[in-house]
């Protein structure tokens, strides 16, 4: 399987012309009747090695962690981070392979994140405002070497949790305000998704990996909290809160069709099935509430899914101009 850096990398080389690689994009996105953008490629796997790799990787590593944790716990996590980084410089810097380099990164960096952790018996919000600055230092390095498209994510994530536990530290009675702080968060790398997407608005380079991940991390955050504040999950509400939800969820879509991502939508889901499927129950329909729910939303989804594009033309036209320019056009 290659993907588009890898044609302009035959480009570069002379292997093929810009025109032939053009028009094997336009055909394609001809034959499959959508746009290069609306697919939202990102490399995940290149093959069946990457799972044989990950699977390999994965009992190493548990082993290691084993056999450390029978000395102390630090030695275990500390040989995680170490046993991950030494794995990715055949697997990722040598041989590029999707899978493991997410898998390797997200394992170097719990076993970074974990060893000031276990450090302490009973952790603190001094433990975890550290693990999140060693984290970020960490991702940083991890970052120059392998380049590895959700490192950006892992770094804002980490550096987030390293601010929250420091407000926290100075501000004991910010504990309370834990939901404004993790929108604020959640809003901060959703800008930053942006900024990566506004860089690459044809989604042809490593640009548009990483906001897809920055994007995949800010939706829970900026959704979690405002749905947490309305109650849903701890069953308050009636009707209109039920409604209110609906609405909040159409909102929600119409910004992540604007911006042509799909991980807002997704990461509501939950909350809109549930709500809905509560409201179906307060009319009587018990036994067909959740069946019912699937029916409505999920074909609800699969029609916007096949008429994306026109739904993008639609409320784009809502746009200012100014706006219009930072997100991906709409193709024919």
């Amino acid at each position: 399987m290659y993907t588009d850096e890898d044609l302009d990398y035959g480009v570069k080389e002379g292997f093929f012309t810009q025109n032939s690689v053009e028009q094997f994009r336009s055909g394609i996105a001809t034959q499959r009747q959508t746009s290069l953008q609306d697919e939202e490629n990102f490399r995940l796997i290149t093959g069946f090695n990457d799972v044989f790799v990950v699977i390999a990787s994965g009992l190493l590593l548990a082993s290691v962690a084993w056999i450390g944790f029978q000395i102390t716990p630090m030695l275990g996590t500390a040989c995680v981070a170490f046993v991950s980084w030494l794995l990715a410089e055949f697997f990722v810097y040598r041989r590029r392979m999707a899978l493991p380099a997410i898998v390797l990164l997200l394992s170097f960096l719990g076993g970074v994140f974990a060893t000031p952790i276990v450090w302490s018996e009973q952790p603190n919000e001094y433990a975890f405002m550290i693990a999140g600055a060693l984290t970020l230092f960490a991702a940083l390095i991890h970052w120059r070497r392998f380049r590895v498209p959700i490192t950006v994510a892992a770094s804002v994530v980490a550096l987030s949790v390293s601010v929250g536990a420091a407000i926290i530290t100075i501000f004991p009675f910010a504990l309370a305000w834990v939901n404004t702080l993790m929108l604020t968060a959640g809003l901060f790398i959703f800008g930053l998704a942006m900024y990566w997407d506004a860089s690459d608005k044809e989604r042809k380079t490593r640009s548009s990996d990483v906001a897809f991940w920055l994007h995949l991390a800010s939706a829970p955050m900026i959704v979690h909290p405002i749905f947490s504040s309305m109650g849903i999950l701890d069953g308050v509400g009636g009707l209109y809160s039920s409604l209110a939800v609906v609405a909040l969820y159409i909102l929600l879509a119409m910004v992540s069709i604007a911006v042509d991502r799909r991980a807002i939508m997704i990461s509501a889901l939950v909350y809109v099935v549930y709500a809905f499927s509560t409201l179906l129950q307060t009319y009587g329909m018990v036994s067909y509430s959740f069946a019912i729910t699937g029916v409505c939303i999920g074909g609800s989804l699969l029609l916007l899914s096949a008429f994306w594009q026109s739904s993008r033309k639609t409320v784009l036209r809502l746009l200012p101009a100014h706006v219009k320019q930072t997100l991906p056009s709409v193709q024919a």
